[in-house]
């Protein structure tokens, strides 16, 4: 069996020892989003330091853990702090956990972070829904002998953002009267923030806005055939576009003022996606 596959299952069988929930759709809370636990009905929690071979955030403002529960009727889980390439660790055990939450049965992932808006009719606090993304500047998490019980060899990569589950986000935000922005995000590696010639580059490409995470997962996802959404907070514009100087406290601070918005925004969408599992 493949070594990548192995700690898979370990990591399955550590949490399995904990929950026997099944969810049916997986949600990774970006910056801003930490608050969305009050709109879920815990069935329990485990913290990533209780699973086998699990990577632990260590990102002020991410608590590590997931959530098992009800987002209204719809069977969840979701992760409450991400990992990130930055943080040391491999792209292997950046993307595990998605893996683990498609293992544990989810059949959607719903992606959202903070991101440095690069098109100059974005602002900050606005939504961007993600159309599509540029993964080229990290290392791919398919590199090294593939994963037969995962996915193929070369996966198709046409449509990585589900085009219904788009049409229903866009629909949600139109009926709660949420501009929503659209547009392609790109990854780099951080945790540096970029310098105004790297957004220069990153525009030219065709990026909207740019992150440290998010693409990876994407692919992880997409290659064990899940249904990908996604929305990024648009935290400030990337360095540059403005004569202010980046922070992760502006980040956060963004986030914290537009996270009651995005939280309404994302759970309704979900509520309107589990419509899929009823059919």
């Amino acid at each position: 069996m493949n070594a990548v596959y192995e700690r898979l299952e370990k990591s399955l069988e550590s949490i399995r020892e904990k929950t026997d929930f099944v969810p049916r759709l997986a949600l990774i809370l970006g910056s801003g989003l930490g608050g969305f636990a009050d709109e879920i009905r815990v069935v329990q929690t485990v913290d990533y330091g209780e699973i086998e071979g699990f990577p632990v955030s260590t990102v002020p403002g991410h608590k590590g853990r997931f959530l098992f529960g009800y987002v209204d009727h719809v069977p969840a889980v979701v992760m409450q702090g991400r990992v990130h390439y930055y943080e040391g660790y491999s792209m292997e055990q950046v993307v595990l956990p998605v893996r683990l939450m498609k293992l544990l049965g989810a059949e959607v992932l719903f992606l959202t972070n903070a991101a440095g808006g690069v098109n100059y009719e974005f602002h900050p606090g606005d939504f961007m829904l993600i159309k599509d993304q540029i993964a080229s500047f990290v290392p791919s998490p398919l590199i090294d002998p593939n994963v037969e019980e995962l996915g193929p060899r070369f996966c198709d990569m046409s449509q990585v953002y589900d085009a219904d589950l788009r049409d229903i986000i866009r629909k949600t935000a139109e009926d709660l009267q949420i501009p929503l922005q659209e547009g392609v995000y790109l990854q780099l590696t951080g945790p540096a923030y970029e310098t105004p010639a790297e957004v220069r580059m990153v525009r030219t490409l065709g990026a909207d806005a740019v992150g440290m995470s998010t693409a990876c997962e994407a692919v992880a996802a997409n290659h064990m055939g899940m249904k990908i959404c996604g929305i990024s907070c648009i935290s400030n514009l990337a360095c540059g576009m403005t004569e202010q100087p980046l922070s992760h406290q502006e980040v956060q601070e963004t986030a914290d003022r537009v996270g009651p918005l995005f939280q309404k925004l994302v759970k309704e969408s979900i509520i309107r996606i589990g419509e899929i599992f009823d059919e």
